[in-house]
């Protein structure tokens, strides 16, 4: 598969399907379409299937008071069901250390703190963080680390990305109402040039989506101030061009973010993956295969 992904018969989002389509037959699982009988055969008959662990009773209510019909519907499968999604592969990354009650040695894993470090006590989902009072939806973060209250840095905020980054819809700039409220971008002179380059409109970037990480940005700073957090951008990469380009406006962000103190890095999933696998395979056998066999 890699190889027709090379060739440029394939594309990133083609091939991040038939992937998960391969492991999902070997898993012996049942696929139905968006509409049960109807849509693209790729979500599974319930939200467990496609998960290492069933979810935890309070991350299964952050996903159901979160705004992204994760869990679903009217017997509709919802978002997290399908074999592709952000959010599951966030939850089987994730949730695992959480349930063990061992947040450092993933914030370590994603080098968002040293090893050994204690300073991280929970893992949680879907949390969400105000802008402005005013604005009726707030930014949801995927993950949060929360970090004890003498730490520097008082959240580890990460921000996931799956498939979505590599679908040919284009997604959507930053709103005006941002920019129009002066003081939230007193200390962040480059991030608010760079924004005023994709509002209301981002013509310029194909994968990564600047403005909802500014709006992480945003919230974070005004909850925690400027240096009070980090911000991770963990995504998946593939080969070829899309891959290529996908990094280079990682990079780009990075640059932007750095010129005004902003703690903000990117790591992919593989990296974080194979560290993972390197470090614990021997005493967290089961929860390495999964990821590994799934996602590598």
């Amino acid at each position: 598969m890699f190889t027709e992904l090379y060739r440029g018969r394939m594309n990133g989002y083609q091939y991040i399907l038939a992937k998960q389509t391969e492991w999902a037959k070997n898993r012996g699982l049942d696929l139905v379409g968006s509409k049960i009988g109807c849509g693209r055969p790729v979500y599974t008959i319930n939200v467990d299937h496609n998960l290492f662990q069933p979810l935890l009773p309070d991350v299964r209510a952050s996903f159901a008071a979160g705004d992204g019909s994760e869990l679903g519907s009217g017997g509709l499968p919802g978002k997290m069901q399908a074999i592709h999604s952000s959010s599951a592969l966030g939850v089987n990354v994730f949730q695992y250390w959480k349930s063990a009650s061992a947040a450092p040695v993933i914030a370590s894993a994603c080098g968002l703190c040293r090893e050994g470090s204690d300073v991280s006590y929970d893992i949680q989902f879907e949390e969400k963080y105000p802008i402005n009072d005013t604005f009726g939806i707030h930014p949801n973060i995927d993950v949060v680390i929360h970090n004890k209250p003498e730490a520097k840095f008082k959240r580890f905020a990460i921000e996931c990305k799956f498939s979505e980054a590599y679908r040919t819809h284009r997604h959507g700039g930053l709103k005006q109402k941002y920019l129009d409220c002066a003081d939230i971008w007193d200390d962040i002179p480059n991030l608010r040039a760079f924004a005023e380059r994709i509002s209301p409109d981002d013509k310029q970037f194909q994968h990564l989506h600047p403005a909802q990480l500014i709006k992480h940005i945003l919230a974070m700073k005004r909850k925690f101030g400027r240096g009070g957090f980090r911000l991770l951008y963990l995504w998946y990469d593939v080969l070829g061009e899309q891959g290529k380009c996908h990094q280079d406006e990682v990079q780009e962000f990075v640059s932007v973010t750095s010129g005004d103190g902003i703690k903000f890095h990117s790591l992919t999933y593989q990296k974080l993956i194979a560290t993972l696998a390197t470090q614990l395979r021997s005493t967290h056998q089961e929860y390495v295969r999964y990821i590994t066999e799934r996602y590598l």
